[in-house]
């Protein structure tokens, strides 16, 4: 590229002299550096030169917090990186270096000021950035573990929309100039040297515009911290490739064209490494550093008072236009001027001139729109969403057992539903005492085929019809324990060892057969002596209500059999409130049939949460995400490459859990399969939406996990899964209407159990339910992606 001198006439590489005395292999090197440094010497300032600049930042202020208590970050900078130029940004830990590359890349914005990048502001349509034009590098690793180096380079070459042959090519050349080990070594095996190198790698593997490497020589051995300087200087050369470099050997940045020296948020210097020796006669770049750093910390104490003693102690060089700084009235801002602006702010905004500038800043030229093409308006790339799913399926079939946990889970748990949830109680403990039956007798002994009516006299001789009661109570699995009396049966059942205690009285039967056939003659004594007493453990409601059902039915098939011997009508002694056969459902409610619904929906739905948010926030907290998005890859590819990959994970889920439900464990299912299964898999994926929401709310593991369970039980216990709706608070009623799961398992319950088609409202209801909260979960987290940085 041309470069200027002080008066705008351009130079040429001709033009540099050969050292004068004997030719050695430094004085070369010397001589090599300052031809580069010559050529990014200070230009003149103009709106058409900074348009031109590879970066080129202005008034860049960045703040956190609150208005009232910000924390400022970057404190009006301004930035200028030349195109083909080597610029070592240098600071200390917390100065802002990572901040300012984030937003030059395009991931987190200003709050004022401006940036322009290749000649574009980032995230601007077709500025290219984020893209493929950026090559980025970030502090920490930001690499797939599982993945070996090869695959690992793979991926972000496809991201570039690199052939694959060519892909190999840069690897291969990759590999030996940055002496990476066997490319299918995994990248979580590799030391901490060689997993830097690869990160190195993964931002030069597509040969970007602009380079940005962050401490890219960390844990690296001198010999190859040279090549790769060695590299970086053979690339820039043609003026093609800039590169950005932060790092914490400051020496080693002498091979830089331009450094900035940043603290605080601002620049204290941006010029040559060489002028910066010269112009503040430091015998090093440190010694530099820290006497730019002593004069910016003068702040609005008075000169007079103290340059005497940091003269002496830093010898601070003098400051040639004085009149420039009013040290009393401001506080120093930048110390140095930029790049071709020699350009600094005070910190009350007030513009400080310092030594060579002429020119002032002017305002950035309006942002030209780029040229418009059918590609910019897609909102997924095929090569984009070719790396990233296969990224995605490499990972997941990578970890075994983590794939292995996610289809044997839905199955353990539908298994464990269907075999503790809904089955009959069986064995429960009964005591009885029975009065009618000497308590010597082994067994209560009764003739079952036996009318108790005299066929010629119509006369009635019930005996021991407590018997024939209990033994039908028996065959409903209750297990009978018979007491000599009332009080022992209650002390044992005051201990926890009966859940019932039922007493006859000793004329029990004769008492019964008066009270049916002689009302008018049975008095007070003969009624209560015809009830059989029943003392219930009322802890437990489901199991006390399947007793009572029993007691009841119990009694009802006695009486039954008991008019069937004597040839008498079969209800003549049942209640006269008759149940016909179920308009739906079964004879015997069954609650396994009624969960089940919510059940498979629930299971479905929060596992799909579990395995989206697990997946995001994995890639997030390991800084995968980040460099895939500086990569030019969007939310939008990002979600929908995880919803292709998760969508199969859930379809072998539904599956195996529909298949386990209803013909190993034989729920019941009247309805249309079609629209059964389409259901179950529309609510996979409202809860791999859901996931997404959780992941980019969500900053760490724990938070996401506390998140989803904290949403699990209110979803199970509102959503009328376990318990009607109508039998919830009116408020809570409302409320359930507005969960994802409410409608949804309403309308799977009427389709399985009740046969209904999706031309009913209840059932379509639950398809329009659901497919609302997918449209909300899927805009929510497609806008977290777009606006929530970092």
């Amino acid at each position: 590229m041309p470069a200027y001198d002080n008066e705008g006439a351009t130079i040429s590489m001709e033009d540099v002299r050969a050292p004068e005395g004997p030719i050695t292999i430094s004085t070369i090197e010397e001589e090599l550096i300052a031809r580069r440094h010559k050529m990014f010497k200070t230009q003149k300032s103009t709106v058409a030169s900074r348009k031109q600049q590879a970066v080129c930042v202005r008034r860049a202020h960045k703040r956190y917090g609150t208005q009232k208590n910000p924390n400022i970050i970057l404190d009006g900078l301004n930035m200028t990186v030349p195109k083909g130029a080597i610029y070592g940004l240098l600071g200390a830990s917390g100065c802002g270096k990572t901040t300012l590359l984030s937003c030059i890349v395009g991931r987190r914005r200003l709050n004022s000021g401006e940036i322009w990048v290749l000649g574009g502001k980032p995230g601007s349509p077709g500025s290219g950035v984020p893209g493929p034009r950026i090559g980025y590098m970030p502090q920490e690793l930001a690499l797939f573990g599982e993945f070996s180096i090869r695959e690992t380079l793979i991926y972000f070459g496809w991201i570039a929309n690199m052939p694959t042959r060519e892909v190999e090519e840069r690897i291969d050349f990759l590999i030996q100039l940055l002496q990476l080990p066997n490319p299918t070594k995994q990248v979580k095996n590799l030391s901490g040297g060689q997993q830097r190198r690869t990160s190195l790698a993964a931002a030069l593997i597509h040969d970007p515009e602009l380079l940005i490497l962050d401490e890219p020589t960390v844990g690296v051995d001198p010999v190859l911290r040279q090549g790769i300087w060695d590299h970086l200087v053979d690339i820039t050369k043609g003026g093609r490739t800039t590169v950005i470099i932060t790092t914490h050997y400051i020496d080693e940045t002498k091979q830089a064209d331009i450094i900035g020296l940043m603290r605080g948020g601002r620049f204290l210097a941006e010029e040559s490494p060489s002028e910066l020796i010269r112009r503040y006669q430091g015998e090093s770049l440190e010694d530099v550093f820290l006497k730019l750093s002593v004069l910016q910390n003068l702040g609005k104490r008075r000169r007079s008072s103290i340059l005497a003693d940091v003269v002496e102690r830093v010898e601070l060089p003098a400051i040639p236009n004085p009149a420039a700084v009013d040290l009393e009235e401001a506080e120093i801002g930048e110390i140095s001027g930029e790049f071709g602006d020699n350009v600094s702010m005070s910190s009350k905004g007030r513009v400080v001139v310092t030594p060579e500038l002429t020119n002032p800043i002017e305002a950035m030229p309006p942002e030209e729109k780029p040229s418009r093409s059918l590609e910019m308006y897609m909102p997924m790339k095929w090569h984009h969403m070719k790396a990233l799913i296969w990224k995605n399926f490499l990972s997941l079939f990578r970890n075994f057992a983590a794939l292995a946990f996610l289809l044997g889970l839905p199955v353990s748990q539908m298994i464990f539903f269907c075999l503790a949830i809904g089955h009959y109680p069986v064995g429960l403990p009964i005591a009885v005492v029975n009065y009618e039956v000497n308590s010597t007798e082994p067994l209560c002994a009764y003739d079952k085929n036996l009318c108790p009516q005299d066929p010629n006299t119509y006369e009635w001789n019930l005996t021991r019809f407590s018997c024939q009661y209990l033994d039908y109570l028996s065959k409903r699995q209750s297990n009978l324990i018979y007491y000599p009396n009332k009080d022992l049966a209650m002390e044992e059942a005051a201990h926890g060892k009966a859940r019932a205690v039922l007493v006859f009285a000793a004329n029990f039967s004769e008492s019964l057969q008066l009270r049916i056939t002689d009302p008018r003659k049975a008095t007070f004594w003969n009624v209560k002596s015809s009830d059989m007493e029943a003392h219930m453990d009322e802890t437990d409601k489901q199991v006390e209500w399947m007793l009572n059902r029993d007691l009841s039915l119990a009694f009802m098939e006695a009486t039954e059999h008991l008019a069937k011997i004597c040839e008498l009508p079969s209800r003549i002694m049942a209640s006269p409130v008759y149940f016909h056969k179920p308009i739906y459902g079964l004879d015997v409610p069954n609650f396994t049939d009624f969960a089940g619904p919510g059940v498979i929906l629930t299971i479905v739905f929060f596992l799909a949460v579990a395995l989206t948010s697990g997946s995001m926030l994995a890639e997030r907290n390991e800084g995968i995400l980040e460099r895939s998005l500086v990569s030019g890859i969007t939310g939008t590819e990002i979600l929908f490459s995880h919803v292709i990959v998760q969508m199969l994970i859930m379809f072998l889920q539904s599956g195996m859990v529909l298949l386990l439900g209803f013909l190993v464990f034989g729920l019941t299912i009247k309805g249309p399969v079609g629209w059964v299964i389409f259901l179950t898999l529309m609510t996979g994926f409202c809860g791999m939406t859901f996931g997404f929401v959780v992941s980019t709310i969500c900053d760490t593991d724990r938070t996401a996990t506390y998140l989803a369970l904290g949403s699990f039980l209110p979803m199970v216990l509102l959503c009328g899964i376990i318990w009607p709706i109508e039998g919830m608070h009116f408020i809570l009623q409302w409320v359930s209407y507005f969960l994802p799961l409410t409608l949804s398992t309403e309308g799977l319950r009427s389709m399985l159990q009740r046969g209904w088609d999706i031309n009913e409202p209840t059932v379509y209801a639950g398809f329009i339910s659901i497919a609302t909260w997918i449209a909300v979960y899927l805009t929510t987290s497609i806008l977290l992606l777009k606006f929530k940085k970092g």
